[in-house]
């Protein structure tokens, strides 16, 4: 893999169960949702409601895991659900999952059904390496605001992914920042799986090789690697 991700001792010691998966790709083919991945994210819908078999989605015990993490960092997980969590709600309503372009489509689907956060960002975007941290409290996010761009500086202690630039998503997993997402001009992004105990290392590895196929299937040519961190 080019993209490096660390992450950082203090993350550790909070989260001694986390462990992520990452996916570069090269040669992706982006656009508007089509009729294939709203398929898709419909049927990762249904794996859900099977796999959960009535409960929601903060009792499946991988986000019962996620929630004591978030809380131990200060975050309420009822009001900032991690990325999982918050999609599968989403896809057990009536509104159901959002369609946002084709990529991103893809890892929300393997994020429903496995229920496991998945993000996706734009590996032009990102401004050398990727870091897990704790946060300053100084570190700027870029997002957008009543249609205006805005700048926000997360709490301190908060869970964060940044690069050199700034923060890219806040409270672990809950807020990407729209700078380096997958947009429909992105060719080169990476992918990532974030478990916590108790999910095995295995059942990840399981999400990703799907993950990593429907890559293939929907950008023909493209170059997938996969690592485990």
């Amino acid at each position: 893999m080019t993209l490096s991700l660390t992450v950082s001792d203090e993350v550790r010691a909070l989260a001694p169960g986390f462990r992520h998966l990452a996916i570069e790709a090269h040669g992706l083919v982006n656009g508007p949702s089509t009729d294939a991945s709203s398929a898709l994210l419909d049927e990762a819908a249904r794996r859900l409601a099977v796999r959960l078999d009535g409960r929601a989605p903060h009792e499946d015990p991988h986000m019962a895991a996620w929630r004591e993490v978030y809380t131990a960092f200060g975050s309420k997980p009822s009001r900032t659900r991690n990325s999982a969590e918050a999609l599968a709600k989403r896809a057990l309503s009536d509104a159901g999952l959002p369609r946002i372009n084709l990529l991103v489509d893809l890892y929300n689907a393997i994020s429903v059904a496995h229920v496991v956060p998945v993000g996706g960002e734009d590996l032009d975007r990102i401004r050398g390496g990727m870091r897990l941290v704790r946060a300053t409290g100084d570190e700027d996010f870029v997002t957008v605001a009543g249609g205006e761009e805005a700048v926000e500086h997360p709490d301190a202690g908060e869970v964060i992914w940044r690069d050199e630039e700034g923060v890219t998503c806040r409270r672990w997993n809950w807020r990407q920042g729209p700078r380096t997402r997958l947009t429909e001009e992105t060719v080169s992004g990476v992918f990532l799986l974030e478990g916590m105990a108790p999910m095995p290392l295995a059942d990840m590895e399981t999400a990703a090789a799907e993950l990593a196929e429907l890559l293939e299937k929907f950008s023909p040519g493209a170059q997938i690697t996969t690592a485990s961190r």
